[in-house]
């Protein structure tokens, strides 16, 4: 039997309503146009691939809770679902039995809101697209770099330590050189304050970094 129908029965028998669907497309205008309290998101679909479904969903607004499931393992795919703005996520071969509690745990959870634009002056970053933007201008940037901007911007103003930076954007088990922050700060300095002639991203000697608006 497939997979998926296998996964319908079992939540049935625990007393979920589910609807099946088998094709990327067609699931993504389902969650779109319908309230469901959660959305068990397989990565691997035809046609629009699960990755594609959840980054198109909270693009257009639609948090509803999603747990992905994948033949994939490791630490950049699971990172990689969360980042597009997925909710949960569970490798194959999977427990039922925790399946069954993680949904649960995300419709007692609900939608979450829809995370708040990030601004420093002009300078402005959407978390759910994953874009930077100077004024009218568009600022490319890696993934590693969004995510050290985002975090210097949720704390705008404020000095962050090195260490707060190394865990939220490197992890806690990150256990190469803590000068990897410096480094990263010179890549953003060159990409959204040199060709501005701004200097919003400051090193405060001993203490940390911090963005400011229009230095």
């Amino acid at each position: 039997m497939h997979l998926g129908e296998t996964v319908k029965r079992g939540l049935q028998a625990e007393g979920f309503d589910v609807e099946l669907v088998h094709d990327g497309a067609e699931g993504l205008w389902r969650a779109r146009e319908r309230p469901y309290a959660a959305v068990v998101l397989d990565i691997l679909l035809p046609g629009v691939n699960g990755y594609e479904v959840c980054r198109t969903l909270r693009q257009a607004g639609v948090w509803t809770p999603v747990l992905m499931l994948t033949a994939k393992n490791g630490e950049y795919d699971e990172a990689e679902a969360l980042d597009i703005g997925a909710d949960d996520f569970l490798s194959k071969p999977f427990s039922f039995v925790v399946l069954v509690a993680r949904l649960r745990a995300l419709a007692r959870r609900g939608a979450a809101p829809r995370p708040r634009i990030l601004t420093a002056g002009d300078l402005v970053l959407d978390p759910v697209t994953r874009s930077c933007h100077r004024g009218d201008d568009a600022v490319a940037l890696t993934p590693r770099e969004l995510a050290l901007l985002a975090a210097l911007l949720r704390r705008a103003g404020e000095v962050v330590p090195k260490r707060d930076l190394l865990r939220e954007v490197w992890g806690d088990d990150f256990d190469g050189d803590a000068n990897v922050v410096e480094v990263y700060m010179g890549y953003l300095r060159r990409k959204v304050d040199a060709p501005f002639g701004r200097r919003s991203l400051q090193t405060v000697r001993g203490a940390g970094y911090r963005v400011t608006a229009d230095a």
